[in-house]
């Protein structure tokens, strides 16, 4: 049994902010098998980013590490993403049209594989959501003056 937390968050504006993601995947004894951080996307280099668009990424991007080391599963997706989560599960309908495509993606990832999606509180995420604020804050680093320039004039 395999256990994904993901989580992805826009600052400091959604949609329109710094889009940036992260994921921990760990084994039943907890050990991590992988975990990874990114950028989508910024608003303010004319991405068309959302927390939403960033939760998905978070996803896909845990399920290609998930699919590279070869493993199979039962696999667990933890979350703290109603919307992506019931999503997956088919309790709500896909009807953005910047979310089908990743929806698409997940949904060709996870093919033959077992899968189950489970809603998280926040404070069961805190791995994922970690990683996620550290890519933010590196994407900071590096652009903090062109940052502070186009999201202070809004």
């Amino acid at each position: 049994m395999y256990y994904l937390y993901f989580d992805g968050l826009c600052e400091p504006i959604n949609p329109g902010g710094v889009a940036t993601y992260g994921f921990i995947i760990k084994d039943e004894k907890g050990s991590i098998i992988c975990k990874g951080k990114g950028i989508v996307g910024a608003g303010m280099f004319g991405d068309d980013v959302t927390n939403n668009v960033a939760e998905y990424m978070a996803l896909i991007k845990a399920l290609e590490c998930f699919r590279e080391k070869g493993l199979r599963g039962p696999l667990v997706v933890k979350g703290d993403s109603q919307l992506v989560i019931r999503q997956l599960k088919g309790e709500y309908k896909v009807r953005s049209p910047r979310i089908k495509p990743l929806y698409k993606k997940v949904k060709d990832l996870i093919e033959s594989l077992d899968v189950r999606f489970e809603w998280v509180p926040r404070e069961r995420n805190v791995e994922a959501d970690k990683l996620s604020r550290e890519a933010f804050k590196e994407f900071l680093e590096k652009y903090r003056r062109e940052y502070m320039e186009y999201y202070n004039k809004m």
